[in-house]
C-alpha cells in the first residue's frame, strides 16, 4: 500500500501508512523504508525517518542507505548524503551508484570524478548507472580526458543507450564533436534523445547546418522530435542567422509534430530575431506571446540590445527584467555594458550605484583549462598562477607576432572610462588570454586546445584567438556562457556570428 500510494503521488498518505503500520504493532522491513523514503521532500520528516531506520538496525543495509543517499540529495542536502555514505564501508556497488549519482546531479562534479576514482581502486567495477553518472560529473566541468577515460569501461560494457546518450552529451558539451559523431555513429539504437543530443551539440558547436541535416535524417529515420529537438534547431537557425527557416519550424511545430510551443521556444524565436537586428519584430513577437512572459526572454532580447547598440530599447527591456527579478546581477551588467560601449558614463554610473544599493555584485570573468586532468583558472588581471611569468611572455610574444596579421587591441571592449594605454593594458590580461597562452606553453601542438568560460567571449578576445589559431597553426575551442567557438585557420565555427 505504501508503494502504490508513493508510485502514484500520494506522499502523504504514504507516510500517514506508516504511522498506522506503527501502531498496528507491524515493524517495517528494508522494503517498506526504501518506499517511504521517495515519499519525503524535507529534511525534517527525513532525519526522523533515518532515526526509525537506525531504531529498527537497518542502516547498513544496502537499499535503504541507497535511498537515503538519493533522498537527502534529492532534499538538497549532499552533505546529509555524504555522511550516510561514510558511515561504513561501503561494500556493495548500488551504494557508491547512488552517491556518486547524488553528487553528480546536485553540480559537484570534483567530488562526484574523486569518488568514481575511489570506487575503482577499491576493486568495484563500473556499471551502466555508476557510467552514466560519471559522464554527468565530467559534462558538468568539462573534463575531457576524465570523460574519455571513463569511455574506455563502455567500451568494455555492454551497450547500454542510457550510457551511450549521457556518453554524446559528454563529448558534445567538452566540445569534442568529432568524438561525438563517431559515438553516435556506433550506435545500433537511436532515440529522440540520441538525436536530439547530437542536433543541440552541433547548434552549439557552431555547425548549424549540419544540425538542421540530421534533424532531416532523424525524421527521415521515423523519429518522432520532442520539445527539446525543436529547441535545437530554433537554436540552430538562430546561430546562423536563419530567420526564415526558424519562422517555419516555428510556425510548423504544432501542426506538423504536435508539440505545443513553449516559453523555451518563444525565447529562442527572440534571440533569433534579435541577432539578425530585427529588434522591433522581436519585442511586438514578445508582447503577442501567449500567457505571462518570464525575464528569460527579455534577458535575449536585452543581449540583442547590445550587440546592435540599441541604448533606448535596452534601457526599457532592462527594466521589464527587472521588474520580474530585481536583484538579476547579469541584467544590471549587460545595461552597464551597453552604456558604457556609447560612453554614457553618467547612465554607467547609475546603474552600478543601483547595484551597490541592492547588494548585486558582479560575478568576475573566469577561464579555466584542462591539463594532464587539472583544472587551472584564470581571472582577469589575477597574477596568482605559478607560471605567470612565463604566461605573461607568451601572452607578449603572441601580440608581436599577430600584429603582422593585423592585429589592433580593439579598446571598445574596455568598459571604463580609462585612457587608451590601460585599456590595451586591461586587455592583455583577460581571462582568455591567460587561458590560451597557458595551454600553448603546456600541451603539445597536436592537441588542441579547449577553454572554458562563464561568460561571453568579449570581440577582442575572440579576434585574438583567431589569429593565433592561424599563427600558431593550432587549433583553439573556447566554451562561453552560450556556444563553442572552434577557432582554426584564422577563422572560427560562429563565422563571426555570435
Amino acid at each position: 500500500m505504501i508503494t502504490s500510494c508513493v508510485d502514484h503521488g500520494s506522499d502523504d498518505e504514504a507516510l500517514e501508512l506508516l504511522v498506522r503500520m506503527y501502531r498496528d504493532g507491524t515493524r517495517p522491513n528494508m522494503f517498506t523504508f526504501s518506499s517511504v523514503l521517495r515519499a519525503c521532500h524535507d529534511l525534517r520528516t527525513l532525519q526522523h525517518l533515518q532515526g526509525r531506520i537506525i531504531q529498527s538496525g537497518l542502516e547498513s543495509d544496502v537499499f535503504v542507505r541507497s535511498s537515503l543517499i538519493d533522498t537527502y540529495a534529492k532534499c538538497g542536502s549532499l552533505s546529509d548524503a555524504y555522511d550516510v555514505f561514510n558511515e561504513m564501508v561501503t561494500g556493495d556497488l548500488v551504494v557508491w551508484n547512488s552517491v556518486i549519482g547524488a553528487v553528480a546531479q546536485n553540480g559537484d562534479g570534483d567530488q562526484a570524478v574523486d569518488l568514481f576514482k575511489q570506487m575503482k581502486r577499491v576493486g568495484f567495477i563500473p556499471n551502466q548507472a555508476t557510467l552514466a553518472s560519471a559522464f554527468r560529473a565530467c559534462t558538468s566541468l568539462v573534463l575531457l580526458e576524465v570523460g574519455t577515460q571513463v569511455h574506455a569501461h563502455v567500451i568494455k560494457s555492454e551497450r547500454d543507450l542510457i550510457v551511450e546518450n549521457a556518453l554524446l552529451d559528454m563529448y558534445c558539451k567538452c566540445g569534442n564533436l568529432g568524438e561525438a559523431k563517431t559515438a553516435f555513429t556506433r550506435m545500433v539504437v537511436k532515440d529522440v534523445i540520441s538525436w536530439s543530443t547530437m542536433i543541440v551539440g552541433m547548434a552549439q558547436n557552431g555547425f548549424s547546418k549540419e544540425g538542421l541535416h540530421l534533424f532531416e535524417l532523424m525524421l527521415k529515420s521515423g523519429t518522432n522530435p520532442n520539445g527539446i529537438t525543436l529547441v535545437g534547431v530554433l537554436f540552430a537557425c538562430s546561430h546562423a542567422g536563419l530567420v526564415d527557416e526558424g519562422w517555419h519550424f516555428f510556425r510548423s511545430m504544432k501542426r506538423l509534430y504536435g508539440i505545443e510551443p513553449q516559453m523555451e521556444h518563444h525565447c529562442c524565436m527572440v534571440d533569433l530575431l534579435g541577432r539578425a537586428g530585427k529588434l522591433d519584430e522581436a519585442i511586438n513577437f514578445i508582447h503577442e506571446t501567449p500567457g505571462k512572459t518570464d525575464a528569460v526572454i527579455w534577458r535575449a532580447l536585452l543581449g540583442a540590445c547590445r550587440v546592435h547598440g540599441n541604448v533606448k530599447l535596452a534601457a526599457y527591456v532592462a527594466n521589464q527584467v527587472l521588474e520580474l527579478e530585481p536583484d538579476d546581477e547579469g541584467t544590471y551588467i549587460l545595461l552597464s555594458n551597453i552604456y558604457a560601449a556609447s560612453s554614457n558614463w553618467n547612465d554607467v554610473s547609475r546603474v552600478r550605484k543601483s547595484m551597490r544599493d541592492r547588494g548585486v555584485r558582479k560575478e568576475p570573468g573566469c577561464s579555466w583549462i584542462e591539463v594532464d586532468r587539472k583544472l587551472h583558472a584564470f581571472t582577469l588581471g589575477d597574477k596568482s598562477h605559478p607560471q605567470m611569468e612565463a604566461i605573461s611572455n607568451e601572452i607578449d610574444r603572441l601580440i608581436q607576432r599577430i600584429s603582422s596579421f593585423g592585429y589592433l587591441p580593439d579598446t571598445n571592449f574596455v568598459l571604463h572610462d580609462i585612457e587608451n594605454e590601460q585599456k590595451e593594458d586591461s586587455l592583455r590580461y583577460h581571462s582568455e588570454k591567460l587561458a590560451v597562452a597557458f595551454g600553448l606553453i603546456s600541451i603539445t601542438k597536436e592537441k588542441p586546445i579547449r577553454i572554458m568560460k562563464n561568460l561571453r567571449i568579449c570581440g577582442d578576445c575572440h579576434n585574438f584567438v583567431k589569429l593565433v589559431a592561424k599563427s600558431e597553426s593550432r587549433t583553439i575551442v573556447v566554451r562561453d556562457a552560450i556556444r563553442f567557438h572552434h577557432f582554426k585557420d584564422g577563422a572560427c565555427s560562429c563565422r563571426d556570428y555570435w
